[in-house]
């Protein structure tokens, strides 16, 4: 995007990339798609005209042409909204116009044709098996998780199903933290990071003060302000069944997906974790770790 300290070079290579975009972009959609006449034998592309996207979009037809010139003009979000509605831009694309014309862009957003990944993430988490692995929306809701995150972190339906309330207020959870107190800043600062992407957002507003209500932990740490980038969280887990696992947690994100991510726990090297793990989830694990309450 365009800064205080952009060049000269990369200006005119940026604009120059607005150009080509554009006129490829107008290039493909059809009249028809747009509600308007084909134009009939007058027509020597199957594209828009430049007069038509600006009508379209309600600006000016020089304005426009200035546009997909590549001048060097003062454009403006509502502007660029409009362009990209009338030249059928996904989301990814009206990214990339933002930034081609030098503004910030929105946030990303998920494409229609992209809503039915769950079940490819599904079988991710499934293969990442003996090891715990769960998706969660952008509020931190669970949305699917697989047999070891049941087992090892013991997330299962009759808790609430956010992870970050869940951090505070499940004790089975919380009895196998061996290292909670310390983690627990982190992973405040971290949900801090994500409720400043979205300032406006109801939803991340709702779980802030349901985890209010129901931790006075939570409301202590929350009031420190601190903000912390999603990305490793180390843990160490006091199992029951096999004694201490050592993991690190990891956010991956899916750019098609923004609204998801997922988060895959690798064993680490102390403890024998991974050969733990891989008892666990076998059947003799199976039958011993349904939920066993630590004493």
């Amino acid at each position: 995007m365009a800064t205080a300290v952009e060049s000269d070079d990369t200006k005119a290579h940026r604009l120059a990339e607005l150009r080509e975009f554009l006129m490829s972009r107008r290039a493909r959609v059809t009249p028809a798609e747009a509600g308007l006449p084909d134009g009939g034998a007058r027509r020597r592309t199957p594209g828009l005209r430049r007069e038509e996207v600006a009508v379209l979009a309600g600006v000016g037809v020089s304005w426009y042409q200035w546009l997909e010139q590549g001048r060097d003009i003062t454009v403006s979000p509502q502007v660029l909204d409009a362009v990209a509605r009338v030249l059928r831009l996904s989301p990814a694309e009206r990214r990339h116009l933002y930034v081609l014309a030098g503004l910030n862009p929105p946030a990303p957003e998920v494409a229609p044709e992209d809503r039915d990944m769950c079940e490819g993430l599904r079988r991710l988490i499934e293969a990442w098996m003996p090891f715990p692995a769960h998706i969660m929306d952008a509020y931190w809701n669970v949305v699917q998780y697989n047999e070891s995150a049941s087992i090892v972190l013991g997330m299962r339906p009759e808790i609430s199903q956010n992870c970050l309330i869940a951090f505070f207020t499940d004790p089975l959870y919380r009895s196998r933290a061996a290292d909670w107190a310390e983690l627990a800043p982190k992973v405040v600062a971290q949900f801090r990071a994500a409720c400043s992407e979205c300032p406006d957002d109801d939803g991340f507003r709702a779980v802030v003060e349901e985890a209010k209500e129901v931790s006075a932990e939570f409301t202590e740490l929350w009031e420190r302000r601190d903000i912390m980038p999603g990305g490793q969280n180390r843990k160490i887990l006091e199992h029951p069944l096999v004694g201490p696992l050592y993991l690190e947690a990891t956010q991956l994100r899916v750019p098609a997906r923004p609204d998801l991510a997922i988060v895959m726990h690798t064993p680490l090297p102390e403890e024998k974790t991974a050969r733990k793990l891989q008892w666990l989830v076998s059947p003799e694990g199976r039958r011993g770790a349904m939920y066993p309450v630590a004493g």
